[in-house]
């Protein structure tokens, strides 16, 4: 099965053809914000984080800034520094060039002499990479090149009877197709973990999903807390979930039945095919961020409730098996799997509409997120990790 990408100099595939105009903390993020306002063909995102990060939190803020600039959807990246925060521009530069060797601009806002200086510079400079990047052109590639993220949010019941297992036989079709599908949210494994761990390919990997999940439980208890005093969630409680352990038991579904082949860190880059585990908070918007940072140009986000969460850089595909959610909600749902509970389609039959879906998405069609332009990341820290 083929699909019409974006192929870049890294070797990756991108599905979408996007500018990055990247804040590297929050001083300087309007900056970056007003640059990408004025210049159509680019991105950008809010950065809160600054100089208050501990050194393993600043790690983790590398990872992503670094691996937002080398997910295939992006052409090339122009970073704005203020010029003495921790991630200042050389430093995010040396990690992105590591990961990536597409283009790449910098400037700083102390040494360009003040915001309107740096914004007038920044969107000459974000105007040229456009005009470069216009240049590209989609070319057929194999679907073995997608890496999908699978996410789920505002949960109801038919998230776990629809939604999630109609992901999981989209999971297992692409995986069968030669790609990659990424399980997110370690901490909803939590009762379920027993059951993942069988399918690890190696007695590693089946200890060490055990061992992410037991890890994130005697975190919260080194601070006082308790992972099921949030979890559920109110929303999902509201919904009918009642216990952690019945929201895990719905959200593995979206992992499909394929043996899991690797578990990566938060915001890593995904470098193996097949179906991995990346190591993400239960916190949707931070975990699709890890994953995009990791290399997912694509993302399919299950919804009982409904959410209108986006992502700058890669397309978020909207589902819910809630019929009423999918109706009321229509501006931010993009694909309806209720008929699995009503009898109308089965789970297969659906996960083969899915898969056609995700490959008219890669082609260009565009998800209710990206019409809206909804572009929200959020960045996990140690610090609130769950």
């Amino acid at each position: 099965m083929r699909f019409w990408g974006y192929s870049r100099p890294d070797g990756r595939v991108g599905i979408r053809n996007h500018v990055l105009v990247m804040a590297t903390c929050a001083c300087s993020s309007d900056a970056a914000r007003i640059v990408s306002s004025k210049v159509p063909g680019t991105v950008s995102f809010n950065n809160q984080n600054g100089c208050g990060q501990t050194m393993n939190d600043l790690a983790i803020t590398l990872d992503v800034l670094s691996g937002f600039a080398a997910n295939p959807n992006i052409y090339g990246t122009l970073i704005i520094s203020l010029g003495c925060e921790l991630a200042e521009y050389e430093v995010v530069e040396k990690h992105i060039a590591a990961k990536t060797n597409k283009p790449l601009c910098k400037i700083a806002i102390q040494e360009e002499g003040g915001t309107v200086k740096t914004i007038e510079k920044a969107v000459r400079i974000a105007e040229q990479l456009v005009r470069e990047a216009a240049l590209c052109q989609r070319e057929e590639c194999d679907i073995s090149e997608l890496i999908l993220g699978t996410e789920c949010g505002g949960s109801d019941p038919t998230s776990g009877l629809s939604a999630n297992p109609v992901v999981g036989n989209l999971s297992d079709r692409l995986i069968d197709l030669g790609g990659t599908s990424i399980l997110s949210e370690t901490t909803e494994f939590v009762g379920a973990e027993h059951i993942l761990a069988k399918r690890g390919r190696t007695e590693e990997i089946k200890e060490h999903i055990l061992e992410i999940v037991t890890r994130y439980e005697k975190h919260l208890a080194n601070v006082g807390e308790d992972l099921r005093s949030g979890q559920p969630s109110p929303g999902n409680k509201a919904g009918g979930i009642t216990t952690l352990e019945e929201k895990s038991l719905g959200c593995i579904h979206k992992s499909g039945h394929k043996i899991i082949e690797a578990i990566y860190d938060y915001a890593k880059i995904v470098d193996k095919r097949g179906l991995v585990i990346m190591d993400t908070p239960g916190y949707d918007v931070a975990s699709v961020t890890g994953m995009v940072a990791g290399g997912s140009q694509i993302v399919v986000f299950t919804t009982g409730r409904g959410t209108p969460v986006g992502n700058p850089i890669a397309p978020v595909i909207k589902i819910t098996g809630n019929k009423r959610t999918f109706e009321t909600m229509f501006d931010n749902m993009d694909y309806d799997t209720s008929g699995s509970i009503s009898g109308e389609k089965t789970v297969e039959q659906l996960g083969e509409e899915l898969l056609e879906m995700v490959i008219d998405i890669a082609n260009g069609k565009q998800t209710k997120a990206e019409i809206l332009g909804m572009n929200e990341i959020a960045i996990s820290r140690l610090c609130n990790y769950c």
